[in-house]
């Protein structure tokens, strides 16, 4: 089913969402500048707005750095409510040595408490940039974990993705991201000092893939 789907960011993890997303949904783009980001949201089929526009959807997935999307959202606190919003950030420090969050919250949990009246699922923090282009690894697609407390958010999530060519798995409630942001840290840490950052992702291996009918 097609979705009206916003996508904030135009950095390098909102682009590449985009133009995952557009030739699916009708995408829009948000940015601080829409006028710089025309070009490219013409070629990939998607509307380039200003990020007050772009909320205008029903599933708003946030491409921004966690420090930015904090205040974003409880700006716009009112405008979000009863969309779902979609936490992509992990909450890295300033030399990515560690996270601003502490190990008992996460930051899909922070951006819950910051947009209460929204529905905020947990998607591609296990996912860096890189890896959009090419998410097949020798061992198969790469996974990326869905988590949220409301269900069929999560699933919609996850049915609005499904066209893109990654794994998709429910991770569960929102509380998870604290495992999986964390998972996401130790990634980094890891690639950076073997050589391939930012081409690096997770998935889970043993889990037998559906029949196909």
């Amino acid at each position: 089913m097609s979705e009206r789907i916003a996508v904030l960011g135009s950095g390098r993890m909102g682009d590449a969402l985009v133009a995952g997303l557009a030739p699916h949904h009708t995408v829009l783009w948000g940015s601080r500048e829409p006028e710089r980001i025309a070009a490219r949201a013409g070629e990939l089929g998607a509307t380039p707005v200003d990020h007050a526009r772009a909320l205008d959807a029903d599933i708003v997935f946030s491409a921004l750095w966690h420090r930015d999307e904090l205040p974003f959202a409880r700006r716009h606190r009112a405008a979000l409510a009863g969309n779902i919003l979609v936490s992509m950030a992990n909450p890295y420090n300033e030399d990515y040595t560690d996270f601003t969050t502490p190990p008992d919250s996460s930051a899909a949990e922070a951006l819950a408490a910051a947009a209460p009246e929204s529905v905020v699922v947990g998607a591609f923090k296990n996912t860096f940039w890189g890896v959009f282009a090419k998410p097949e690894f020798p061992e198969g697609l790469s996974d990326v974990l869905v988590t949220g407390d409301d269900d069929d958010a999560r699933r919609r999530v996850m049915a609005a993705l499904a066209p893109m060519p990654f794994r998709f798995l429910d991770a569960g409630p929102l509380s998870r991201n604290r495992t999986i942001e964390r998972m996401t840290l130790l990634a980094r840490e890891l690639s950076v000092r073997y050589g391939h950052h930012p081409y690096v992702s997770w998935r889970l291996l043993g889990k037998p893939e559906p029949e196909e009918s």
